[in-house]
């Protein structure tokens, strides 16, 4: 069952970040959370129910908070390399990879492996406040401080609890406690979330993070940079790049192919021998090691007086560093590098016979654009 939900939960998402802007029958434009609700939606970060609503003032889960966190952030991408155990949820859990990745990226924390997480019961808005706050590179500030500023406004301060007073304190320096209008000036720290105010407290937070994120979730938003063969035309856009159609690029083969033995139809495999960067600034588009994968798209042995040998290899699929198999369309036709005498010995006499070793070069033609996210290099899928 926790295996359905999660391939429904992420089919929806999927559907949610391609679609237009939604309208949710139950979210008026004159809803206080409107804009927010509407534009997490279109990022795929938060989705309605199965009938096309919304329900605004129902409660959000643990589990589902830390999913929508990790999306708002843009991370849902990061592998992390040593998880913590609960006793509560296991790897078969829906929101296992995402409530590790909050973890990792300090936005909630656990003293200890084998505490419970309590993924089924409802976020609080002081939980939800405090994952915001932790997302985030802030000044220290002082209990005392804390009360200060929140008591200036907020009638019921002094019932914060202990843990989340200074989290309190530097979301109202940063203007990013969310307060219902029927809330009546009260924090309700203690209080589940609703999704309405899920939503605007996660775009407060989104908004926060574009200018300072914690140092973690610096690194992992920063482009990544090294060296690696140049691609001509390669396009950034903020943080993506996209690798135009018919760039030719360089492979490495895993397995010896000839035009004289090989058969059409057969399955190959290489690698990118080196990083495709953009020029300039060397940002990473495909690391070094992705695994390619497609046929033999033609094949015909050279003959002697009769014809040159072919070889034409068409990749379907790339495997990358962050395990993500996908659609990559090339081409690659094998030749020789001759002098003009054999250029013109080959043109008058054929014969001439094509291969490439176990671990030799080739070069690839894309048949279509690549657009990649330059802070992980996880390729968008069309």
């Amino acid at each position: 069952m926790n295996k359905i939900l999660k391939m429904l939960l992420s089919a929806t998402i999927l559907i949610s970040s391609v679609c237009a802007v939604y309208a949710y029958p139950d979210v008026s434009d004159s809803h206080w959370a409107a804009k927010q609700i509407t534009e997490l939606t279109e990022k795929g970060v938060i989705i309605g129910y199965p009938d096309g609503t919304f329900q605004p003032d129902n409660n959000v889960t643990r589990a589902e908070f830390a999913a929508m966190a990790i999306r708002a952030l843009g991370q849902e991408h990061t592998k992390v390399v040593q998880p913590v155990h609960f006793t509560d949820i296991d790897e078969e859990h829906w929101a296992y990879s995402d409530i590790q990745k909050a973890l990792y990226f300090d936005l909630i924390s656990c003293d200890k492996s084998g505490e419970l997480f309590r993924p089924d019961d409802s976020v609080s808005r002081a939980e939800s406040i405090s994952v915001a706050v932790n997302a985030l590179t802030t000044e220290t500030i002082s209990s005392a401080k804390a009360m200060e500023v929140l008591a200036q406004k907020y009638t019921d301060a002094t019932s914060v609890p202990e843990w989340f007073l200074i989290p309190a304190g530097k979301a109202e320096i940063l203007n990013m406690i969310v307060v219902a209008p029927d809330s009546k000036g009260n924090i309700d720290a203690q209080r589940p979330a609703t999704r309405a105010e899920v939503a605007a407290i996660l775009y407060n937070m989104m908004e926060q993070a574009k200018l300072n994120p914690n140092a973690k979730l610096a690194a992992a938003m920063r482009k990544k940079t090294g060296d690696g063969f140049e691609i001509d035309g390669a396009i950034v856009q903020g943080s993506v790049g996209i690798i135009p159609e018919g760039t030719i690029v360089p492979i490495k083969l895993n397995s010896y192919i000839s035009s004289q033995t090989s058969q059409g139809g057969v399955i190959y495999t290489a690698r990118v021998p080196q990083n495709y960067v953009t020029k300039g600034d060397h940002y990473i588009l495909i690391r070094e090691g992705a695994i390619l994968q497609g046929q033999i798209l033609d094949v015909r042995p050279g003959k002697y007086f009769v014809r040159n040998g072919v070889l034409v290899l068409k990749n379907s699929l790339i495997t990358t560093e962050n395990d993500q198999t996908t659609s990559l369309s090339g081409l690659s036709e094998i030749y020789k590098d001759r002098n003009w005498w054999m250029k013109f010995v080959r043109w008058a006499f054929k014969g001439e016979k094509l291969e490439v070793m176990s671990n030799g070069d080739a070069y690839m033609r894309l048949l279509q654009p690549v657009k990649v996210d330059l802070t992980n290099g996880w390729i968008y899928e069309k």
